[in-house]
């Protein structure tokens, strides 16, 4: 009974943060199934404890990100680059969905996936709005799908890598020789199919007299510390230290600077910041503590050894691709705990590892459930007045998602 109770409260808060019935936001479903599991003593305070714990250095990740990127949103960073790129389109709408890709990798990459739903979309809503484009759909979904697709370039991408790997993060360069081919293939192929799914779309007209805003002195410094954060996480993960704290601290110091520089209030920043996250990620971190209490992560290590004992290539394709339409299920942060404690309790090859790890990552361009950088960019265009129904992302994801996978898994044999 306890095992089942345990399953039923589990799924019922999933469900809640995937769905949101009533409108009630993820991060009250994600600790009301926490409590409850400690309230009906399925799990111990100390378990509970115990789990919280084990997300310690996601925590500090994502609060040196969010700092980061809330600073640079203030200072119009974002939309100082999203004007640029519009310029520079020169009236194409094609020209101009390949730039707002570019600038989307390079956020991604440097300030991970939910930097770019949060502040990026915004920012490509103001620009194309500038452009008088008559559908800003193809490029608002640009932020949507290169948030995963490129969110396992660098460990610092996705903080789902944190989770997959834990204290295991491999070395930098050990990162850059298991990922960086698989990573071009998922952006190429998104970028690919994608274009194709709009293609109708971007025969429309541009506008090509764009102003240009001006770039102040707090954004000058945003970018200064972005560019020393992208270089202390590079040099941390290059002698395999954990991300979160130098993350954390590099987050925090640029945001004071700049904020000092400017002669700004903090609390302008700091009610910016989506704080929810966290506790909805301890919450998380909770649930799937009483999870691995009913066997489950027992069970599936030995359902993946067995496969693996059986094929190894058959490992690799059937993880990746299992975990990748999970994700789609039960959101991608959960999912990739579970995988990342089932990886961790078994003596896992590398390129299972691996293919796991792009599932976990890239999965989630299927549907608008699969991950929390998605459900950010769904919340981002709410405050634009613009809606992107379940169905319409879900038609176009099945082709794009499904693509860049195979190739990116595919890719681990070259």
């Amino acid at each position: 009974m306890t095992n089942i109770s345990i399953w039923i409260i589990s799924f019922l808060a999933l469900a809640g943060v995937i769905i949101r019935p009533f409108k009630i936001p993820e991060v009250i479903w994600a600790i009301t199934g926490a409590a409850l599991l400690l309230l009906f003593g399925l799990i111990s305070p100390s378990e509970s404890i115990t789990g919280v714990n084990k997300g310690t250095d996601v925590y500090l990740f994502l609060t040196g990100m969010m700092l980061l990127a809330e600073t640079a949103r203030e200072e119009k960073l974002f939309d100082w680059l999203a004007a640029h790129a519009t310029k520079l389109a020169k009236g194409s709408a094609n020209r101009l969905f390949l730039l707002i890709y570019i600038v989307g990798i390079v956020v991604t990459v440097f300030l991970s996936n939910d930097a770019t739903a949060v502040v990026l979309t915004p920012a490509v809503a103001a620009a194309v709005k500038a452009s008088k484009v008559k559908n800003p759909l193809p490029y608002l979904l640009i932020c949507a799908f290169i948030a995963n697709a490129a969110s396992f370039v660098l460990p610092i991408s996705n903080p789902a890598n944190l989770v997959i790997y834990g204290n295991h993060m491999p070395p930098l360069l050990q990162w850059l020789h298991q990922y960086i081919l698989p990573s071009v293939f998922a952006i190429t192929a998104t970028y690919l199919m994608l274009r194709f799914t709009q293609r109708n779309e971007l025969k429309q007209s541009i506008e090509t007299n764009i102003p240009i805003p001006s770039l102040s002195q707090g954004g000058k410094t945003a970018i200064i510390g972005i560019a020393a954060t992208a270089i202390i996480l590079l040099v941390a993960s290059a002698f395999d230290i954990q991300l979160g704290l130098p993350t954390a601290i590099t987050g925090i110091l640029t945001s004071a600077i700049v904020i000092i520089r400017a002669k700004k209030n903090p609390s302008m920043v700091i009610k910016g910041v989506s704080w929810a996250v966290l506790p909805l990620v301890a919450g998380l971190f909770v649930i799937v503590e009483a999870l691995n209490k009913t066997g489950l992560i027992l069970t599936l290590t030995n359902l993946l050894q067995q496969s693996i004992a059986h094929s190894v290539t058959g490992a690799i394709w059937g993880s990746g691709i299992i975990i990748a339409f999970a994700c789609n299920l039960m959101n991608n942060l959960p999912a990739g705990l579970i995988a990342g404690n089932v990886i961790q309790a078994g003596h896992v090859p590398d390129l299972v590892k691996s293919s796991v790890l792009i599932g976990v990552d890239l999965g989630p361009n299927l549907s608008i459930t699969g991950s929390l950088a998605t459900i950010l960019w769904l919340v981002a265009l709410r405050r634009e007045g613009i809606t992107v129904s379940a169905f319409i992302f879900l038609k176009i994801g099945i082709l794009v998602m499904t693509v860049a996978l195979l190739f990116a898994i595919g890719s681990l044999w070259l």
